[in-house]
Order: structure tokens, then C-alpha cells, then sequence
């Protein structure tokens, strides 16, 4: 008896692990690299505390209202084309279904067979097969407005208390260095956990992760430090 064959795919978790991705990364960077410009400034560390808490609240609302108006914008968009295309469907069932056939055709299905499938898939569910074919929107990519807002913000809160934890535990006497440490540590661990759920190569998407936090919490220490050397 032969095993069904079951094959693993991960374009069903490109909504959540975007957003998931992108909070995270930008909790570390932005918590991190806001905690390590203003210690250069040689602010006291309760203020760096204050500070850094501060940012994570304000950033994971930020992420959140982002990403559910961003998010709501493309669903939006989704239902009008849809809508349009329903339309186009009753006023004109036989253009749309030559439409169809030629998306086949380009595809690489001769003529008739494309004829043939483009009839049978109307049949089906014409809706179904224009928004998905035409369209090229589907119920596994289709826009979650509020799952990407709720993973944003969750992710942004988990990513900022890494580098909050540091600040709270370190001497001022290496808090920069401590942060911008195990910042660049926790990059690299997101870098490499997020290529490993996607399905991609791990070591580019670590580097590429690494490097942009590490270059952001540069800057903003150097901005830090010239703004404490003025002061």
C-alpha cells in the first residue's frame, strides 16, 4: 500500500513570520540602539531604564497601528478587486472565461486543453478561479490585518525587553558595550531562527540581520556621544 505523500510548505506562514520578523528585529534595533545613544550622552541608568521602557511601549503601538492600517489597506484593496471582478463576471462571463484560458496558455497548456480547464474551473467556482489566477490572491497569502498587528506589537514588546534586561543588569561602566553585545547576539539568533521557520539559506539571513542592527546602534551612539560631549 503506498503512503500518501505529504509535502511541507511554508508560504502559510509568510503573514505571521513577516510581522513576527519585522518586530522583533525592530524592538532589539530600536530599544538597543535608543538605550545606547543616550548612555553615550552619559545619562544615569535609571533614566536609561525609563527610557528604554518608554520605547518599548511607544513601539510596540506604533508597530501595531503600522501594521493593522498597512495591512487593512492591502485587504481592502484585495475586496475591491474581487469586487470588480465579480461584477465583470455577471455582465461578461464569456470575455472573462477567454481571459482565463489565456492566463492558461501563457502558462503553457495548448489552446484547447486551456479552453477546457478554464471552462471546468468556472463551472467550479468562477470567482474562485479569477481571484486566484488573474488576481493572484489566495486564502493562504490573503491580508490578516489584525494577526499582523497582534504579532507586531508581541514581537516588538519580546524583542525590546532583551536589551532592557541588559541595561537593568549591567554597571554603567559597560553598559554600552553589554547592550550592543548581546543585541547583536540576539540579531544573529533571530537572523537565523527566522531563515530556519521561512525555509532559507540561515547564514545570509543572519549577517544581513546582524549587520543592519549593528549599524544602526552605531549611529546613534555616535549621535549620543557628540550631543553628551556638547552638553
Amino acid at each position: 500500500m503506498r503512503t500518501r505523500h505529504m509535502e511541507r510548505h511554508r508560504t502559510d506562514r509568510i503573514g505571521w513570520l513577516r510581522a513576527a520578523v519585522l518586530g522583533a528585529n525592530d524592538g532589539i534595533v530600536s530599544t538597543a540602539s535608543l538605550i545606547v545613544g543616550v548612555a553615550a550622552a552619559h545619562t544615569s541608568h535609571s533614566a536609561l531604564l525609563i527610557t528604554g521602557v518608554a520605547g518599548l511601549v511607544a513601539g510596540a503601538m506604533s508597530m501595531a497601528a503600522g501594521e493593522y492600517v498597512s495591512v487593512y489597506s492591502q485587504a481592502d484593496t484585495e475586496k475591491a478587486d474581487i469586487e470588480r471582478e465579480r461584477l465583470e463576471l455577471l455582465a461578461d462571463a464569456a470575455s472573462e472565461h477567454k481571459e482565463l484560458a489565456a492566463i492558461y496558455v501563457g502558462r503553457g497548456l495548448d489552446k484547447e486543453l486551456a479552453t477546457q480547464v478554464a471552462e471546468q474551473l468556472m463551472a467550479h467556482d468562477a470567482l474562485g478561479a479569477h481571484t486566484r489566477d488573474e488576481l493572484g490572491i489566495s486564502h493562504t497569502l490573503t491580508a490578516r490585518p489584525l494577526q499582523a498587528a497582534l504579532a507586531s506589537a508581541a514581537s516588538f514588546a519580546v524583542g525590546a525587553v532583551m536589551p532592557l534586561l541588559v541595561t537593568m543588569f549591567s554597571p554603567e561602566s559597560i553598559l554600552v558595550y553589554a547592550v550592543s553585545g548581546t543585541s547583536l547576539v540576539f540579531l544573529a539568533i533571530l537572523g537565523a531562527v527566522a531563515a530556519r521557520a521561512g525555509g532559507a539559506p540561515i547564514m545570509p539571513g543572519t549577517i544581513r540581520v546582524t549587520f543592519w542592527g549593528a549599524l544602526a546602534m552605531a549611529l546613534t551612539a555616535g549621535v549620543g556621544a557628540m550631543f553628551g560631549a556638547v552638553g
